[in-house]
């Protein structure tokens, strides 16, 4: 048994705590806030799918980009500015637009993704955990011909991989989801994904995190972390606020802000801050809301019903570690919720947030061992933090135990860049 201590108490930190402790480590995690899954996890869309597993970085992007420069709405915009890492980030997102590229790191992300689903359900199974959970799969629903055929090649290459997924026409959207009847019109049709599923992020780590705190691990919330320390090629200790903390391993899962803490140990990795927008409404009526996943690929949106609420987010806004909500583009998110589905909602009660995403370049995660012996990585997962929590934490959990994952991680790890 070693004693590992896990940098981050969102949804990745706190996989990852439960897989060590699982392992029979002595786990402690340490984070600033004041309880788990307070940043990035917070108020995500909610949606564990490894249909996402198409990257960002993608062959429609580029065109896409040129259509929204000046929008202060557009789904994706780069805040211009002298910060030299966002440069350098943005031309590796732009060389992974290329067809092969994107199909490469498709092929590299999917089985991470399908395990972490397989994962979950059966961390659910055992632990019994309630978190406004859906199992009716999620639909991407699209508004034209060439969206429509670009999600159908998507969809072919993902279903060669082991994905469950089909093509729907537009009744055959509205005929699995009824609340988009309003909409009908608009859609031309869609993929649906029987096997992915949604829940609230943030109930989730919460009450993982309390499981974990039944197996022993201990939480140091509230606990600003200054610096990690290095001698000799091992970390020595996490120098936080309220002093010093060692252990034998350590696992950074800082999410946005593990570059900043890696750099002056000699370790870069392109992790580049992502802001996301959501909105969390009340349900006013249950027949115009939806009662199962939804991803609009156009305005790059995802809906989950999540109890009695509507939670909608997505968006990417490219402005350095600000996370603070621009009205403009939070209202954007709630302007097409409420296209979409009009009555679904109390409008004047929506509750809005922002929160950065760690996106990596290619849309793949960074999970594996560093040039430093005893410290490992679990960062980078982009919008994917919630589909793919699960089985990167059980990986990583894997990795220091010295055995092979059950899934292949080729291709993740940091040597990569």
């Amino acid at each position: 048994m070693a004693k590992v201590l896990v940098l981050g108490a969102g949804v990745i930190g706190v996989s990852s705590a439960y897989f060590l402790a699982r392992a029979g480590h002595e786990v402690a995690v340490i984070d600033r806030q004041r309880g788990p899954g307070l940043e990035t996890s917070y108020a995500n869309g909610g949606h564990v799918a490894a249909s996402h597993a198409m990257p960002w970085a993608n062959p429609t992007v580029p065109l896409q980009l040129l259509r929204w420069l000046g929008r202060e709405d557009a789904p994706l915009v780069f805040h211009l500015n002298a910060d030299a890492a966002m440069w350098a980030w943005g031309l590796r997102f732009l060389a992974n637009c290329a067809p092969w590229r994107a199909r490469a790191n498709i092929r590299r992300v999917l089985p991470l993704a399908l395990h972490s689903r397989a994962v979950l359900k059966e961390l659910t199974a055992k632990t019994g955990l309630e978190y406004d959970q859906q199992s009716r799969g999620i639909l991407h629903i699209f508004r034209d011909d060439r969206e429509l055929s670009h999600g159908a090649e998507r969809a072919t290459v993902m279903s060669e991989m082991g994905c469950e997924i089909s093509v729907l026409d537009g009744a055959g959207c509205v005929a699995l989801e009824p609340a988009l009847a309003a909409a009908r019109d608009r859609i031309v049709g869609g993929v649906h994904s029987p096997g992915d599923i949604s829940g609230d992020a943030y109930k989730f780590t919460a009450r993982l995190a309390e499981v974990c705190a039944e197996m022993g691990v201990v939480f140091r919330l509230g606990t600003p972390i200054w610096r990690i320390s290095k001698m000799a090629g091992r970390v020595t200790g996490v120098m936080t606020e309220r002093g010093m903390f060692t252990a034998d391993h350590y696992v950074v899962a800082l999410g946005s802000y593990s570059p900043l803490y890696l750099r002056p140990l000699g370790i870069r990795i392109p992790v580049y801050p992502a802001k996301g927008y959501s909105v969390t409404l009340p349900v006013t009526s249950e027949a115009k809301a939806p009662t199962m996943a939804i991803t609009d690929d156009t305005h790059k949106l995802v809906y989950s019903r999540l109890g009695d609420r509507l939670r909608v987010a997505g968006t990417a806004e490219f402005d350095r570690y600000n996370s603070d909500i621009d009205p403009v583009r939070a209202d954007a998110v709630l302007r097409g919720a409420m296209a979409l589905f009009p009555e679904a909602g109390e409008e004047a009660e929506a509750q809005f947030w922002a929160g950065l995403r760690p996106l990596t370049p290619d849309g793949a995660p960074v999970i594996g061992a560093t040039p430093i012996s005893n410290l490992f990585l679990n960062t980078g997962h982009g919008t994917l933090g919630w589909t793919l929590a699960c089985g990167s934490g059980q990986v990583i959990a894997d990795i220091i135990d010295g055995q092979t994952p059950e899934v292949d991680i080729e291709g993740l790890g940091m040597e990569r860049f």
